[in-house]
C-alpha cells in the first residue's frame, strides 16, 4: 500500500519511498491522530452535556426554593386558619354554655 502522491492527509506528506517502516511509522501517525481527534469530540460533547446538566440544576434548584417558600406561607396561612377555627370554636362553646345556663 505505497502511494506516491505529492497530497497531504492531516498535514502528513505521503512519501513516495515504499519502505515498510515508512508506512508503518505514517499508519501509527494517523492512527494516533485519528484518536486524539475523537478524543477532544468526547471532550468537547462532555464540556456541552456538563453545561446543560448545570443549567438543569440550576433551574431545579430555583424551583425548589420556590416550591419551600410556596409551602412556608401555605403552613403559615394554614397557621392562622387554624387558631381563628379555634377562637370561633371557643366563642361558640362558651355563647352555647351560657344559653344552657339561663335555660335551667
Amino acid at each position: 500500500m505505497c502511494y506516491s502522491s505529492s497530497k497531504h492527509t492531516l498535514n502528513v506528506p505521503l512519501v513516495s519511498s515504499c519502505s515498510s517502516k515508512t508506512q508503518h511509522l505514517q499508519l501509527s501517525f494517523l492512527r494516533r491522530r485519528r484518536a486524539q481527534l475523537k478524543e477532544a469530540r468526547e471532550r468537547r460533547k462532555m464540556a456541552v452535556v456538563k453545561t446543560q446538566i448545570k443549567m438543569r440544576n440550576l433551574k431545579l434548584y430555583k424551583e425548589n426554593q420556590s416550591l419551600l417558600n410556596e409551602n412556608e406561607r401555605l403552613r403559615n396561612q394554614a397557621m392562622l386558619l387554624y387558631k381563628e377555627n379555634q377562637d370561633l370554636l371557643s366563642k361558640l362553646q362558651k355563647k352555647l354554655s351560657q344559653q344552657s345556663n339561663k335555660n335551667n
